[in-house]
């Protein structure tokens, strides 16, 4: 797409988006400060370096499309590639079982920060900052409960593999001089209904108050909720109302799946209650159809509504946005692609709502005024200010990554 044309169309932009108040330039700087934390997962279908296989425990990636990163290497030369196609500078978010385990087996409560080193040097050397979660499922000892569980043998062995985990964060925090977000979820629960509901909880409670026993300046945890798992539908232990009551009385950041509620709420509705009473918010971005299948963020509603909530209520700035989606269907640096561009799209757009004057029109009681400035608005030109943003960052222009993708696919994925 040739710059002038690009040029010419945001500079038309800029006068409309002027006419009602919105300076796109200030809007653009918003947007190149904000990082994205890209999932690494979406290189090899949450395989990981642990055991080389498929993982269980309500963790399920469809589809078999051709090109899977079989390694570290890989993995990391996908993301390098994906960073060369995106406007702003982002992060990656990694779990415990992506570490640089040298072909040996390191079971998971003897994880350590030296089999994160390569990623803290290769993060650096990549000008790439790192967050973090640690690993529950897909394990001999997950069962059905792990911090949870009631048999202490268990229970202790995920108590020190997520205490392993923040110390590995805040390493990675420390080195990045820059809090590394851990997030903490488990899958917990109960295939049928169970009859003390509160015992597990209280066990949960009190495990996670053992883990953040430890004050450490370089991570900043966060509790990640869930409606329910496979084989585990009729009782989650760590549910929303759990942990919205954990984060709020232990002051902790709390963590907005998107693909964890029904199909039907919108999570959008969630955010300025739980910035009353919670300091932060994670956000991991996905795109529920049926429920938590974890499709390819796209641009709509949801994820729409979710970013103008946030920039309604000024907290942008208390909110730290994550990528979780896992699509073997289609080429996976695509939909890396496609994913990040659409949540960047989503918060340039609630940027440039006229918040100002719709919120002079609320105060007034000018409720005609302020829906059809909101309808209006849908319509404005912020195509043309995304293309610019592209642009400006020297990267591919609307549907040009297309070609480049092609083109990495047939130069790399194809030949694994």
């Amino acid at each position: 797409m040739k710059a002038d044309l690009i040029e010419k169309a945001y500079a038309v932009a800029k006068e409309r988006y002027a006419a009602i108040g919105v300076d796109t330039d200030a809007v653009l700087d918003q947007l190149q400060k904000q990082q994205i934390s890209l999932h690494c997962w979406q290189t090899d279908d949450v395989v990981g370096f642990e055991r080389n296989e498929a993982l269980s425990g309500g963790i399920q990636t469809t589809g078999n499309y051709p090109g899977r990163a079989r390694n570290i290497d890989e993995v990391r030369q996908d993301i390098e590639f994906v960073k060369t196609l995106l406007a702003g500078n982002h992060r990656l978010n990694l779990h415990e079982i992506y570490g640089d385990f040298g072909g040996k087996f390191v079971d998971r409560d003897q994880c350590g920060v030296e089999h994160f080193q390569s990623w803290i040097d290769w993060a650096k050397e990549n000008n790439m900052k790192l967050d973090f979660n640690s690993t529950s499922f897909s394990h001999p000892k997950s069962g059905d409960l792990t911090l949870a569980n009631p048999d202490k043998s268990i229970r202790d062995f995920w108590i020190e593999h997520t205490k392993r985990c923040r110390y590995i964060a805040d390493a990675m925090g420390k080195a990045q001089n820059d809090p590394c977000i851990m997030n903490i979820w488990v899958h917990d629960g109960s295939k049928d209904m169970p009859v003390q509901r509160k015992k597990y909880r209280e066990i949960l409670a009190a495990s996670l108050d053992e883990i953040m026993e430890e004050k450490l300046d370089g991570v900043k945890n966060c509790f990640e909720a869930k409606l329910f798992g496979i084989g585990l539908e009729s009782y989650t232990v760590g549910s929303h109302d759990f942990y919205t009551a954990y984060c709020a009385t232990r002051k902790q950041m709390y963590t907005l799946d998107t693909g964890h509620y029904e199909p039907t709420e919108n999570v959008s509705d969630f955010v300025s209650t739980l910035l009353m009473y919670v300091p932060e918010l994670m956000l991991h971005v996905s795109r529920p159809v049926r429920w938590d299948s974890d499709h390819v963020t796209i641009m709509n509603d949801q994820t729409l509504d979710l970013f103008k909530e946030l920039v309604r209520a000024d907290a942008l700035d208390r909110a730290h946005v994550g990528l979780d989606y896992f699509d073997a269907s289609i080429n996976r640096i695509g939909a890396y692609i496609i994913g990040t561009r659409a949540t960047q799209k989503c918060i340039l757009q609630a940027l440039l709502e006229p918040k100002q004057k719709l919120r002079e029109y609320e105060d007034n009681g000018q409720n005609f005024e302020r829906l059809a400035l909101m309808e209006e608005a849908k319509s404005m030109p912020f195509g043309a200010v995304f293309d610019y943003f592209n642009l400006k960052n020297n990267v591919p222009v609307g549907e040009e990554y297309i070609q480049c993708i092609q083109q990495y696919e047939k130069d790399v994925t194809s030949k694994r």
